[in-house]
């Protein structure tokens, strides 16, 4: 058996005989070996890119060398470079290293190629600064004992996934693929399932991007973008968001204010680069890992202008919002939803929150709100930014999907797990959520989980697995979900007390939110 040795693109060992049993998969590149556990056969850490180190540290992904006899994938690899966040709702399984971009697939034991089983290929969150494959409420066991494969993957984070210089430029090493190099991984590791998961037994036609908070924003990336055309075939966004008000990208290059270029040029002064020719590149690219991931993480204080994607001109060539407004997506049926207490940032209001900060649209926010009002400021604002923030913006990319002619599906989760509900008296925070779909709320809360955590859990899994299916969430395990119009804006609770489709209890407080990032009013 072959064991992965990839930091060079080297195997070290020799093939060895392999059981007749094995679960081994020919790909395009070499061979692969998982195991079966319960009756979900999984490969874990199989290598879809060149180990981005060194010379090969901000390019695009590279194509493997292949390999001969069978490579061991039973362990997951090295997430990817960045300091854990020490609160992460899903904390990481493995030591982040900069050779990360490897993907992990797990699919029901029994089948094999030739199924076209459907694919879900998730996309984790982190603020495009930390997360990783390997957390445990991420284990796609449970989604693939449903029926589907479940694919997930490493991509790059921090100023490894997301840097411009003008050295980079400069060098011109990709043919003009710049700054997002996060995203870059993202595509390839999807092109990857395009090339590979039918010898899983997965359908290449049949594949569904799901994403939550910096993933969710990732998928609607990939909605816009016109190199992940084709590469999928419905989509689904979790408290991702969907406009870029509050966050917008810059461009990699401009001559007419900030991009991400000075945000480059600020950190190499901080790390003592001077120069944008080749030899600063060149220092770059010898500075430690550590020094890179300084100072971009969550909970850290930062030392650079910019960490994030970018508006490059290839793989993102405008703001995702204004493609969904302009009805270009991609044309596939599509999921989006957030929250009940989910994240919102926005600056800080003194006195009145409604005429502070709604303008001309204070009685009608303050009559939205209701009882709200009565909140103590802090956490009214908190309400109403994560109205602007999540809420909101799902409910405006799946009305734009359905003003454009795609079937849509908005949703708000709300149901807390029993053991927490003394501690989120608002609702369910940002992220918690994931478990439930996964069906890894055992893994969250160990030993503390209810038959109606469980059952809630079950719905909520299932509503995604059966669109990743047929294209409607609608199926076994699920109470009606409406598809969204206009008229009516109807939204799926996955309650406290139960799970409902139909009017949304929201819709005044979320029709403000709107008319307030339009700029219109009633």
């Amino acid at each position: 058996m072959l064991k992965k040795a990839f930091g060079a693109i080297a195997i070290m060992a020799a093939a060895s005989a392999v059981p007749a049993d094995a679960q081994v998969v020919t790909l395009d590149v070499g061979q692969v070996e998982g195991e079966t556990t319960n009756g979900i056969s999984a490969w874990k850490g199989i290598p879809f890119a060149q180990p981005p180190v060194g010379p090969l540290r901000w390019r695009a992904p590279q194509p493997l060398v292949p390999w001969d006899g069978v490579l061991e994938t039973t362990e997951f690899a090295n997430d990817c470079m960045q300091i854990p966040f020490d609160a992460d709702a899903a904390p990481l399984g493995t030591p982040p290293a900069e050779d990360c971009l490897y993907l992990n697939v797990w699919r029901p034991e029994g089948a094999k190629a030739g199924d076209r089983l459907p694919v879900m290929f998730w996309i984790y969150g982190g603020g495009f600064v930390n997360g990783g494959s390997s957390p445990s409420v991420y284990d796609g066991s449970e989604i693939a004992r449903q029926g589907v494969i479940l694919v997930s993957f490493n991509y790059r984070l921090g100023r490894f996934g997301f840097f411009a210089h003008p050295a980079l430029t400069a060098a011109n090493e990709d043919n003009g693929l710049l700054g997002n190099y996060g995203y870059m991984d993202q595509i390839e590791a999807l092109r990857w399932v395009q090339r590979n998961i039918a010898a899983f037994g997965g359908d290449p036609n049949n594949v569904t991007i799901f994403g939550e908070s910096a993933g969710g924003v990732a998928v609607n990336m990939m909605m816009a973008s016109p190199m992940a055309r084709g590469q999928f075939a419905k989509a689904i966004v979790m408290s991702g968001g969907g406009r870029t008000g509050l966050s917008p990208a810059l461009p990699v290059h401009s001559d007419d204010g900030p991009d991400g270029e000075d945000a480059g040029l600020d950190f190499a002064k901080w790390a003592g680069v001077e120069g944008e020719g080749p030899e600063a590149l060149a220092a770059l690219r010898a500075l430690p890992a550590d020094t890179l991931a300084t100072g971009v993480g969550l909970g850290q204080k930062s030392v650079a202008l910019h960490s994030g994607p970018l508006l490059d001109g290839m793989v993102q060539i405008y703001p995702s919002d204004a493609v969904f407004a302009a009805g270009d997506a991609a044309a596939v049926p599509y999921i989006a939803g957030a929250n009940t207490a989910d994240i919102g940032f926005g600056p800080p209001v003194d006195g009145d929150i409604f005429e502070a900060h709604f303008g001309p649209l204070s009685d009608q926010a303050r009559e939205a709100y209701g009882e709200l009002a009565n909140l103590p400021p802090e956490a009214l604002q908190f309400a109403v930014y994560a109205d602007e923030m999540m809420v909101e913006p799902a409910r405006f990319v799946v009305q734009s999907m359905t003003n454009s002619g795609e079937p849509a599906w908005y949703y708000r989760a709300g149901y807390v797990p029993q053991v927490m509900r003394e501690e989120w008296v608002s609702g369910l925070p940002h992220a918690t959520d994931i478990p439930f779909f996964f069906r890894t709320i055992d893994a969250r809360y160990p030993g503390e989980t209810t038959a109606q955590d469980q059952a809630v859990s079950a719905a909520m899994s299932a509503a995604f697995v059966n669109f990743a299916k047929t294209g409607n969430p609608n199926g076994p395990g699920v109470p009606e979900w409406p598809v969204y119009n206009d008229d009516t804006r109807p939204v799926m609770l996955f309650g406290m007390d139960k799970i409902t489709g139909g009017e949304d209890p929201w819709r005044a407080r979320l029709d403000v939110a709107q008319a307030l990032a339009e700029g219109t009013s009633d």
